[in-house]
């Protein structure tokens, strides 16, 4: 056990109802094969994305980054704000190109999506205030070392939290803070297929015809989500905003849905059980438990996959790993594993614990 580390990692059971979450590129449910079967399966790349919509509500809009192409435009604003001479479109293109990343053109930006916090634009607008040397068709290499550092520096918590890639500069890359797993039904699924017809409100009388005629495919799931973080390695990106960004993550895990086909389905549930582990040693994701899959019976999914979840953890806590530090628990059939909380006073309890152990 190292205590310099700490991990914080969440288990949720969450039942969805006929949905279609996240489709693939046939507009299909996504699925994939685990223990022999089909899952029904959410990506992680979803989830992601709908807990990022969470988080303009969750933190000051200046904490938080913009994963676009339209870099150009973002920078030159800010350079205009700061006062900088000239066309702020083509400094800004000019400072972005010195700082490595390829510009297709002004309008356009990057050729690929580009993670950036207002910080960090901000940053290089006033290093183009005080060294203009940055505009030059040259700039000198103490001037591009400056420009890198300050795109590295102060991370949008989203860009802590999930990282940021570059493939025209590696050195620009952030080392994402959290992982999260491609969501799995703990059970086999089938999908299925809703025929609908839609009527033209003033079509004659004489025409009883639809006038348009589809299907949609969706399934019905209980999912197993995972998701963890690295809160030391946040720390040393984040400093005093360390824990409000991981109760803001624990918060957005929970409660946030993708929105694929929410307005067909009306999908948008909360977990039936959740626990929180506060680990020291690593994180541990629990999807084993499931490998075999829930057969429903009388009690249905959930209450099955309840039990399944609490022996598999107990069974790796007394063979691998032991149990966490702390753990906490929303609902019914996981008490066995933490302190049952409501909500709310599990991420204040949260909060405590990170704090007492140091970690924020």
């Amino acid at each position: 056990m190292n205590k310099d580390r700490l991990y914080v990692d969440i288990h949720v059971l969450q039942t969805v109802p006929p949905s279609c979450v996240n489709r693939d590129d046939t507009c299909s449910p996504k699925t994939a094969v685990y223990g022999g079967v089909t899952r029904a399966r959410v990506s992680s790349q979803s989830w992601k994305k709908a807990m990022r919509d969470m988080f303009p509500d969750l933190f000051p809009a200046e904490e938080l980054g913009y994963r676009t192409k339209k870099i150009v435009s973002l920078l030159a604003e800010e350079l205009s704000k700061a006062g900088v001479e000239g066309d702020p479109v083509s400094s800004a293109t000019a400072i972005l190109t010195a700082a490595g990343l390829k510009i297709k053109n002004a309008d356009v930006g990057t050729d690929a999506l580009f993670f950036i916090s207002r910080a960090q634009a901000k940053a290089m607008a006033a290093l183009a205030v005080h060294n203009p040397g940055l505009l030059a068709t040259n700039p000198t290499s103490q001037a591009i070392k400056e420009l890198k550092f300050a795109l590295q520096q102060n991370p949008g918590i989203d860009i802590a939290l999930f990282g940021r890639m570059v493939a025209d500069d590696p050195s620009l890359n952030t080392d994402a803070c959290a992982q999260v797993a491609h969501a799995i039904s703990t059970h086999r699924v089938s999908n299925e297929y809703d025929y609908f017809t839609a009527v033209d409100d003033l079509a004659p009388e004489d025409n009883a015809g639809a006038a348009h005629i589809g299907t949609v495919e969706f399934n019905s799931s209980t999912l197993y989500r995972y998701g963890t973080l690295a809160v030391h390695a946040l720390k040393a990106q984040l400093a005093e905003d360390t824990a409000a960004a991981v109760l803001g993550f624990v918060r957005a895990f929970i409660t946030s849905m993708p929105t694929g086909k929410q307005n067909t389905f009306a999908n948008r549930t909360l977990p039936d059980a959740v626990m929180v582990a506060l680990r020291q040693d690593q994180p541990i994701n629990l999807v084993g438990a499931f490998e075999r899959p829930i057969i429903a019976g009388d009690e249905g999914y959930v209450t099955r996959s309840l039990k399944a979840l609490s022996a598999h953890a107990q069974r790796l806590y007394g063979e691998y790993a032991g149990a966490p530090a702390k753990a906490f628990i929303i609902g019914e059939g996981l008490k066995d594993l933490g302190e049952e909380l409501p909500f709310g006073s599990m991420l204040e309890a949260m909060n405590g614990a990170l704090h007492d152990m140091g970690a924020v």
